[in-house]
């Protein structure tokens, strides 16, 4: 499925404005989200050379070159259904133990307190938290890719 351009104009621009006030002071939600849960495997520069690659069956996918392998446009929602478990990939373990813990999925999805796996209890929804943490990977994602 592809995302339409106004889709990923929205998208773009909700990341922008849900962690403006942070990246004002210089920081970068999506590139601190993807150090942080995907860089171990993909590597810091998303190409599949992470610190823990050499020891996976698998190697990681190179993720800078997904649009190009689209047809030059950046596959958001088949990004945002493999982060949040709906495609499945292998390599990132069932939705019952994702490699990345409960950083994009609702506390509620596997009956945890809120402030398990989140940095600071926002007062805000936890659905809305996991959402966009997710929408400010795919963002880092978009900017990384090879055009």
């Amino acid at each position: 499925m592809q995302v339409s351009r106004t889709s990923a104009v929205l998208i773009s621009l909700a990341v922008t404005i849900v962690s403006g006030p942070a990246m004002s002071q210089g920081a970068d939600l999506g590139r601190a989200e993807y150090l942080s849960s995907c860089a171990a495997c993909h590597g810091a520069d998303g190409k599949g050379n992470g610190s823990i690659a050499s020891q996976l069956v698998k190697q990681p996918s190179d993720l800078t070159i997904l649009a190009k392998q689209n047809g030059g446009v950046f596959p958001v929602d088949i990004v945002y259904r493999i982060i949040d478990g709906r495609a499945g990939v292998a390599a990132h373990g069932s939705r019952e133990m994702p490699i990345w813990g409960y950083r994009f999925v609702p506390p509620t999805f596997y009956d945890q307190k809120f402030q398990d796996d989140f940095i600071l209890a926002f007062p805000s929804s936890p659905e809305a938290v996991v959402h966009t943490r997710i929408l400010a990977v795919i963002d880092y994602l978009n900017r990384i890719q090879q055009r």
